[in-house]
């Protein structure tokens, strides 16, 4: 009976997801593209004497330990948070779908290359990867992106090669290929566009956990670099008074915890909408 008494609620709780997650990543964007004009405060303003200051009229969530309007540097710091892990996913998405769209498409010995590479990579965690690759490439923003895509693209290129294989043998291509379509062409204009769904899914769910691990970088001062606002800066600007002065750290905190919960409510109600196979259980 319970089984039966849930499927009513699904389509309310889908609604909820949907709507709540596209709001939240709508304010994120609007904070990154108007954040500059939006922040009561220059973020970068600096006056001693107004150090470690309780939220006020004037500062409304108070200052940091060098006088700057924590408001501020939250606003306009949502640009470099965001963006950056938006460009990362980009090269993710560009290298999951080159390598993966190839193995997947030609088959043979240079599938089985591909995805032995593939592998080696998914042997280490994420994490451990996007280390590895900071040490090699070092410190800075540029590199922690890149480093962070080549710790993701694997299993970008794993989910795109299985999809590509499902649509291969699918009649559309067949018809394609018989107008003359080149192998590139067929891949580009008909199957990419056909397993989009499930990759736009993968990809808002991946967002929060890429946000992760730019701001845990910056916040171990392997990618961006104080005094730039950024969530990940500000975090380890407020480590010395995590006990004297908490706020100091839980705003940004809380900032990254809403940014990933929000894609991660988006991520579940697109796959909810986009996979038949969900919404008949």
């Amino acid at each position: 009976m319970s089984a039966f008494a849930a499927v009513p609620h699904k389509p309310l709780r889908l609604r909820w997801s949907l709507a709540a997650g596209a709001l939240l990543v709508s304010l994120l964007v609007l904070l990154a593209v108007f954040g500059q004009w939006l922040a009561p405060h220059d973020p970068d303003l600096i006056d001693v004497g107004q150090r470690l200051q309780p939220a006020s009229m004037s500062h409304w969530l108070g200052t940091d330990h060098v006088g700057r309007d924590l408001l501020s540097r939250l606003i306009v710091g949502t640009r470099l948070s965001l963006g950056s892990v938006l460009l990362t996913l980009s090269l993710v998405l560009a290298l999951g779908l080159l390598v993966g769209g190839v193995a997947g498409f030609v088959g043979g010995k240079l599938d089985l290359l591909l995805m032995r590479l593939c592998d080696m990579f998914m042997t280490f965690p994420t994490l451990v990867l996007a280390f590895f690759f900071v040490t090699l490439l070092g410190t800075g923003l540029t590199n922690v992106i890149v480093a962070i895509a080549l710790s993701h693209w694997a299993w970008y290129a794993r989910m795109v090669r299985g999809l590509v294989i499902a649509q291969r043998g699918r009649e559309y291509l067949l018809a394609a290929r018989l107008a003359g379509a080149s192998r590139w062409s067929r891949l580009r204009q008909h199957v990419v566009p056909n397993i989009a769904g499930p990759l736009l899914v993968l990809a808002t769910m991946d967002i929060g956990h890429m946000m992760l691990h730019v701001s845990g970088l910056s916040f171990l001062g392997l990618g961006v670099t104080p005094p730039t606002a950024e969530w990940g800066v500000m975090i380890n600007d407020a480590k010395e008074f995590i006990w004297t002065h908490p706020q100091l750290l839980l705003w940004p905190g809380l900032m990254i915890f809403f940014s990933v919960m929000a894609f991660n409510l988006l991520g579940d109600a697109l796959r909810d909408r986009l996979d038949p196979a969900q919404e008949r259980h």
